[in-house]
């Protein structure tokens, strides 16, 4: 079997919004994109898969559509380690992270799906199966920036099933709005998508708990980077000790 074409395909699926539009880049951000990856064999069996999206998509796309693509095609499917190992390669020069990592993403997905229907299994048996018959799963509300909003969309969630929240809030009268809304017995995850509004893992869990100590959410994702702080103390004299010889075990300085 060898892989015959390499298709990218965008959808834009508008958003309704309740609050403040969210920006992204520097621009209203009014719908979510969707990078789709299609492989065909000459097999019949067409893999599909999803590329990371967002404002980069045309980017990701550009990387699957003038690099990545024509380089799978005329390949077999089924060496995918072999063949992700060889991209990675490749890829050592432009960047091994972004847009390139996004578009080998949606590749890889794609082979593993033509890797299931080969074998006529579901992906998870393929891949060795699974001890629990269901998984839960949590509701990934958008940063909406009002109380009101995030109250709506909290209680939205639990009515359709949903029992664990997933917030892009940063601050804390909307996050106490969810766990108002949610009640104790829910578990509420906080994603501050890296702002710069001073978050940190442990800052914000001081910032929420002292407000409202029931609010405090259980997980918080992507904090921003520590900042670096400038070293303490006389920082020429301790450069002068550590460019100074270490005295060796038979000095009198060591024996002593």
């Amino acid at each position: 079997m060898k892989i015959t074409r390499v298709e990218t395909m965008v959808l834009n699926l508008p958003m309704l919004i309740d609050g403040a539009t969210p920006m992204l880049g520097g621009r209203a951000r009014t719908s979510i994109d969707m990078l789709l990856v299609r492989v065909d064999t000459d097999a019949g069996i067409t893999g599909w898969g999803e590329a990371f999206g967002h404002r980069i998509f045309h980017a990701t796309r550009a990387a699957i559509d003038t690099l990545l693509g024509p380089m799978f095609v005329g390949r077999d499917p089924s060496q995918i380690l072999a063949l992700h190992d060889e991209a990675q390669r490749v890829l050592h020069g432009v960047g091994r992270s972004g847009a390139t990592i996004y578009a080998l993403s949606g590749i890889d997905i794609a082979l593993w799906d033509i890797a299931g229907k080969a074998a006529g299994l579901p992906l998870y048996r393929l891949l060795g199966g699974s001890a629990r018959a269901d998984l839960p799963a949590y509701a990934s509300l958008l940063r909406y920036g009002t109380a009101d909003a995030v109250d709506r969309y909290t209680t939205q969630a639990l009515g359709r099933g949903y029992r664990y929240i997933k917030l892009h809030e940063i601050t804390v009268p909307e996050i106490k709005a969810a766990r108002d809304a949610a009640g104790a017995g829910v578990p509420i995850m906080v994603d501050t998508n890296c702002t710069s509004t001073g978050w940190r893992s442990r800052c914000g869990r001081r910032r929420i708990s002292p407000a409202s100590p029931k609010s405090a959410p259980a997980v918080i994702s992507t904090p921003p980077p520590e900042r670096t702080t400038a070293p303490s103390g006389n920082f020429a004299a301790r450069s002068r000790r550590a460019r100074s010889p270490t005295p060796s075990r038979a000095s009198p300085r060591s024996a002593a």
